[in-house]
Parts: structure tokens; sequence; C-alpha cells
């Protein structure tokens, strides 16, 4: 994760949700490295055959139907690069003004350009595919420890007027891949304020699940903010990856193990990446993928929707404190000429989002009923950790699964598998 340098500001001890780079990153970018001389169709076929998550939750089929177009998604993070041959014509770089756009085309670190990328890359050039391709990007650049000057990260926004910009903005959804510990008041009152003016925010619940202990069940901000979107990180089976952060304010999963990402500002060659950055970027488009089809809908209908069709083998009213209510399944949305959506005012997430009221703590064993199974504790429930016990029906539950070194985890006393990546070093 990356921590958000704020010179002469009050730290807030933040992280973003940056690269965990996988084992075969090494391989893979001396591959770039080699293939200079490939054309760029080449190119893109290579890493566009990469992104797994595309085949996987159907991107073609859901195309025919919906490309994004119409959406704007605000991805407040290093910068976003326009010039990328993916980027080209998707990045609007009118629509935040001063100071809060200052540097906002101008990435110092290559992660807001690949987050976008995965939003809305065209493709082109060698570039990502986008899961949202016809969507628009307005980029917000803040101050990430990346970004060594701090002369430079001085003039940044900081987060919270970054989200109050954002909200300003004609973006539907607001992007946000980073993320710290602790939480400030001002920055609370900037999300109430962006989601009272009906904007969509996502943010990745972070990638320090090992550090903390997998059963920690604490995430970072702004993911466990009211009103916004904590979203998990999944392989290519459905499963959680070990890194994702655990607890009551994950609400959904998405796709966040191996997916291509640019190795660094210079932007001559992808790597592989892991984290729940990439697992944001990929909400997001799945949120955009759904509002242009149904550009009447609001926030909170669209998310309903995200909700209802998510892929999860538990109990729709018990969230996995890991998955939160399933894997990310857009096109059941797509290809249902006659989905009812949920009323405009209905809050999917009311039950965090209430002011003033904390989540409720998970039962002690002493306090579970010895009755009956408490649903939370039955198979699945807030202690799932994949959706891969159920049976595939055609609908895309399961994303297919890839090699990986399975290894079993210990979790309050349940067994639990984990895919556990192969790392060097």
């Amino acid at each position: 994760m990356v921590r958000i340098s704020r010179p002469g500001r009050p730290t807030a001890r933040s992280r973003s949700l940056g690269r965990r780079w996988s084992a075969a990153t090494a391989t893979l970018g001396a591959l770039a490295a080699l293939s200079a001389g490939l054309t760029p169709q080449a190119a893109a076929a290579d890493w566009q055959s990469k992104q797994w998550y595309l085949d996987a939750m159907r991107a073609e089929e859901m195309w025919k139907t919906s490309t994004g177009e119409g959406v704007k998604v605000a991805v407040i993070d290093s910068g976003v690069n326009p010039a990328t041959p993916s980027l080209k014509g998707q990045v609007l770089t009118d629509e935040i003004p001063a100071p809060q756009n200052y540097g906002a085309t101008e990435d110092y670190d290559s992660h807001g350009t690949s987050m976008a990328e995965i939003i809305a890359g065209t493709g082109a050039g060698g570039g990502l595919k986008g899961l949202a391709p016809d969507a628009e990007i307005i980029p917000i650049r803040i101050g990430l420890s990346t970004l060594k000057d701090k002369a430079e990260a001085a003039k940044a926004p900081s987060v919270l007027e970054a989200i109050r910009a954002a909200a300003d903005s004609d973006a539907k959804i607001i992007s946000m891949s980073f993320g710290w510990g602790t939480p400030t008041w001002q920055e609370d009152e900037a999300v109430a304020y962006a989601h009272s003016k009906g904007k969509l925010l996502f943010a990745g619940v972070g990638n320090d699940a090992m550090g903390k202990g997998f059963e920690a069940e604490t995430i970072g901000y702004p993911a466990a903010y009211p009103y916004v979107v904590g979203v998990a990180a999944a392989d290519e089976s459905g499963t959680v990856g070990d890194f994702s952060e655990a607890g009551q304010y994950v609400d959904v999963a998405a796709p966040g193990l191996e997916v291509p990402s640019w190795c660094d500002a210079s932007f001559r060659s992808y790597c592989m990446q892991e984290g729940t950055s990439a697992a944001t970027a990929v909400a997001s488009a799945s949120a955009a993928l759904i509002w242009s089809a149904h550009p009447d809908w609001t926030a909170n209908q669209v998310m309903s929707a995200l909700i209802d069709t998510a892929g999860r083998d538990w109990p729709k009213d018990v969230p996995s404190k890991y998955l939160g209510y399933g894997l990310l399944r857009p096109r059941l949305v797509l290809d249902d000429a006659d989905y009812k959506p949920a009323a405009p005012d209905a809050d999917p997430l009311h039950r965090e989002n209430a002011k003033g009221k904390a989540p409720s703590p998970s039962p002690s064993p002493s306090e579970e009923k010895k009755d009956g199974a408490d649903p939370a504790h039955a198979p699945g429930g807030e202690d799932a950790t994949s959706a891969a016990d159920t049976a595939d029906d055609g609908n895309g539950l399961l994303w297919p699964v890839a090699g990986g070194a399975a290894a079993v985890l210990v979790i309050g006393g349940v067994a639990v598998v984990l895919l556990r990546k192969r790392r060097t070093g």
C-alpha cells in the first residue's frame, strides 16, 4: 500500500492500496522488455489475454448491451496520464477547477493511470482494455507517499478536497484505490456530501490482512466511512486474496489478483499486480456499465442491483466479512431486460450507513445459538472466504479456476482454503 503524504497538513497515517507484485512480475517484466519489437497489435493481444477477469465476467457479452458510455468516473489517485494509447480520448481534463486540478494529468507513480485503464481503457496500441471502455475518466491527483517532491505534494489537494471536488463534478462514480488507518470528521463529511449529490463511492478495503492477522477485522478509510462501498480482492476461483483485509465494512468483492498494471511512471511496460486497488477499479467499472444501461437509476439502485446479483453461497442478509455480499456480476443485470430495480431511495447498505450506529459485533462462541445453526456461522455466512462451493448455474458465479498453491488456514477454529500465490523473495 502507498501512504498518502501531505506535507504541511495533519498526517492521516494513510495508506494506498498500491502494488503487491506477484511472483510472475520479474518474468513477465522481462517478457515485456523482450517484446519491444512486437507490433502494437501483438503486444495488445498479449497483455489483454492476461486480463482474465474480462473473460470470467463475460465482458464481450456485456458490451453488446453496455460499454459505460455516458458515465464519468472520478479517479482520485496519483494522477492519470491521458497520453497512454489506451487512454487517449478517455480522460477529461477540464472537469475539476483549480486548485484541485493541480497535476491531475501528471501521474508520478503510474498507479492512477493503471486504475483508469482498468476502468475505461480502449485497449488501443497495446494498452489494457477497460471493463467499461466507453466510460470517461475525471482525474484528481492526491499526494501519495510515492510523490517524493515535498513541494509538489504540498500543492496536491487533500483527500477531503478531492472528494468534494469529485462530488461537484459530473462524475457519477468516485473510485478511490487508496486508504489509511485513522478517520477524520472532515473526510466523513466530505463523503456524506458526495453521497448527498448522488455519487456512488468505491474504495479498497486494504492489503494488510497478513500483517494485521487474517482475523483482525479492521479495514482502512475511506472504505470504512458510511456511504463508501468497501471492495475486497478475489482471485480466479472466487477466493479472497490472503492480503485482502476483512471486517464488517467489506461490501463486495471483485477481481484483484494477477491483474496487469503499469510497472512504473515511465509507462514502458506492464507488470502483474495484486491488491484491492485493482478490485476497486473493476467494481467502479461494473457500476458504470449498469448506470450506462440505466441512466435514470439512482446510486442506490445501481448498488442494490450489484448486491442483488452478486455471486455467493451464503444468505444475502449475512454478508461475509471477507467477501461482503459476494462477487460482482453486472452481466446478470444487463442481461435481464425485465430486471426490477429497488426503490430509488432505498439504501442497500443502510445497516452500516446509519449515522451513530456502530455495526453489530461478531458474536463470541459463548453467545452463539445452541439450539440451531447461527446463520452467521453456518456454511458461508460472515466467515465465507470463497464462493467456490456453489455449483455454477451458468450465470457466471464462479470465475475459472487458475493455478496456484492451495493452503489451509484455520480461522476461528474453522478450516478454510485460500489460494496462496507464489511470490519471489
